[in-house]
């Protein structure tokens, strides 16, 4: 299997803090898969250009935090995917036709914490800017060193990591020290084939190159829904609650919801709402102009509505011009910072995609169900 996204975008972000870039964000899948030793083997990877297509930096993107550049934080950027974000294997095997056991090893991969990655939930996919919370939900989904265990029915999987609780570093191109020094722990429940229900617990050990000696606790729930809509459409949902809590300081929340709505074969409208506690350490606030902003966090929030009209279907791709617009808030205390209360972001894009045909399927192993296959 092959897919894969690419965008090629003009960013504005308004305000003090704000910037521009054209640039481009993009990844690629490749997956491998075939029957062996009674089970299912599946090689996979997935590679990015983005250090090249939006810098070492990143791109800017307003209240937005995490990793490091040069010694210093990023923030109002978000960072970009590393080359290799990811290079595994997977291996499933029944023990009955009722239940089966997984084993997923990869030194460059995503661990059981979280929901499914951004770029990968049907409700974000068209989006291409990365959440605010994402440093709060689903950031783990590059880590360099992974080995995660799961046993999984029809509608629920159970599942074990252990991997590398340290952020990708700066340098985009190759594979880190990989480390397997922190442990996560996912439940995931399928009610029904139009939810989606997950919650988690990860130790991340050491996760900030800046502050080495500080450990990382996170909380995560997901709710993803689903439904077709006519013959050519769909509609996806996702609520997310993310909540870190840092070994030397007190636990910071985040929510999310977000929808895309695939009207028909032209008109795709997608959005998401969503409210952040952030420190003035997350957001590098400057001490001498806001008392104490270090240690205090801040309520922060971001709403955000998109559209795509495709304009040309390929054989094999389908080739949309889309714009998204994003209100920000910030408290009053960060308005001297922002320069607003309400700084704009917005973004004009290329996408081109893959087009599936209708009644296309995964393989799936006698007696389980093909939607546990994604890891």
């Amino acid at each position: 299997m092959a897919h894969g996204f690419v965008f090629g975008q003009y960013d504005n972000q308004s305000g003090r803090r704000g910037a521009d870039q054209f640039g481009s964000l993009n990844w690629m899948m490749l997956m491998a898969s075939r029957e062996l030793a009674g089970g299912h083997f599946q090689a996979r990877t997935m590679l990015s250009l983005d250090p090249a297509t939006v810098t070492s930096k990143g791109y800017p993107l307003l209240l937005q935090t995490g990793e490091a550049f040069e010694g210093e934080p990023l923030h109002d950027r978000q960072h970009p995917h590393d080359f290799f974000m990811e290079l595994g294997i997977l291996y499933q095997r029944e023990f009955n036709n009722r239940i089966a056991w997984s084993l997923y090893a990869a030194p460059s991969g995503e661990p059981a914490l979280g929901p499914v990655a951004f770029m990968h939930r049907p409700s974000a996919m068209d989006n291409p800017a990365a959440p605010l919370s994402h440093h709060w939900q689903d950031a783990t989904h590059v880590s360099f060193g992974v080995i995660t265990a799961g046993i999984f029915t029809r509608r629920w999987q159970l599942e074990g990591s252990v991997f590398n609780g340290r952020e990708p570093d700066e340098h985009r191109w190759n594979f880190d020290p990989i480390k397997l020094d922190s442990y996560s722990g996912r439940i995931t429940v399928n009610p029904t084939n139009a939810w989606s229900l997950a919650a988690g617990y990860g130790y991340l050990k050491s996760p900030e190159a800046l502050h080495p000696a500080e450990q990382m606790h996170r909380i995560t729930a997901s709710a993803l829904h689903g439904r077709t809509i006519g013959s050519d459409g769909q509609t996806t949902s996702a609520f997310v609650w993310g909540v870190n809590r840092p070994s030397d300081s007190k636990a910071t929340n985040s929510i999310l919801v977000e929808n895309e709505t695939i009207f028909d074969k032209k008109n795709t409208v997608f959005g998401r709402a969503e409210l952040v506690q952030k420190t003035g350490e997350d957001l590098v606030l400057d001490e001498t102009t806001i008392a104490n902003a270090s240690g205090t966090r801040f309520n922060v929030g971001a709403f955000q509505l998109g559209y795509i009209r495709e304009l040309t279907r390929l054989r094999w791709a389908t080739i949309g011009f889309g714009a998204a617009g994003t209100l920000n808030f910030v408290p009053k205390s960060l308005e001297g910072a922002y320069g607003s209360r309400n700084p704009i972001g917005t973004f004009v894009f290329l996408r081109l995609r893959p087009f599936h045909l209708k009644g296309s399927a995964m393989p799936a192993m006698k007696g389980m169900d093909a939607s546990m296959y994604s890891h």
